[in-house]
């Protein structure tokens, strides 16, 4: 399998995400930007394994249960969220907030690992979401790790792009503001990611690899309980060594 057809098969997946219905072969091959006859042969490849089934005089088709089910036992085996998960529900419970687990896919960072808040309002997010690494709280704490020549290596070829009026996007600011919060031991992001979204992160390291934990919400919610989020922050840290 080909790079193409490999991004066609998760944009075809993806198409049945957003839209929760039976698609046809056109409503496919239009979702995955294919011919009718390349989305043919992949829409066949999967019945054929069992991961699409079609239904009605339309030949409509849908997932079966197996990608869930193979997906949901992929999960529960997970290397690393397997080994934080119970620490990172119970923040969760401590502190009301969205939990997040993350760490470094090249210039960004991928959630590992998302416990979302009870709230009606909350931060939302999903798994596999990537986000900037100079304008989230998980991305800082995960550059600090980095030796100091390593830092301003990768500071020197990574663009700081804005996402909001509040990221930081000159690199002697991003610098000091990475020393200054090593020295405090926590990193925050106030609006500089998604407006009016405050997280605040420490980095971990686990089973060699470095992470971070950070908890989000809306920035007047959390900045009224940030010693108390601070914390149960430190205790994780130091529970999970």
């Amino acid at each position: 399998m080909d790079v193409k057809t490999a991004a066609r098969t998760l944009d075809l997946f993806e198409a049945f995400t957003g839209g929760c219905k039976p698609l046809s072969l056109s409503d496919l091959a239009r979702a995955i930007g294919a011919p009718v006859s390349s989305c043919f042969g992949l829409v066949k490849t999967l019945e054929k394994r069992g991961y699409l089934y079609s239904l009605g005089a339309r030949r409509v088709f849908y997932p079966t249960r197996k990608m869930f089910e193979n997906a949901r036992r992929i999960a529960e085996h997970d290397p690393l969220a397997g080994i934080v998960r119970p620490a990172l529900v119970a923040l969760q419970q401590r502190t009301g907030e969205t939990v997040l687990l993350g760490r470094r896919a090249g210039e960004r960072v991928v959630y590992v690992d998302v416990i979302e808040s009870a709230n009606r309002v909350r931060y939302a997010a999903h798994p596999g979401e990537f986000f900037p690494l100079h304008s989230s709280a998980i991305g800082k704490a995960i550059l600090s790790s980095l030796p100091a020549d390593d830092l301003r290596a990768l500071l020197a070829d990574l663009k700081l792009g804005r996402v909001t009026p509040k990221t930081v996007t000159r690199k002697a600011a991003l610098l000091a503001e990475i020393a200054s919060s090593r020295r405090r031991g926590w990193f925050v992001n106030e609006g500089e990611n998604v407006e009016d979204v405050m997280a605040v992160a420490v980095p971990l390291v686990i089973q060699g690899d470095v992470c971070a934990v950070s908890l989000a919400g809306p920035i007047a919610r959390v900045k009224a309980k940030l010693d108390h989020h601070l914390k149960a922050l430190a205790a994780l840290r130091e529970q999970l060594g």
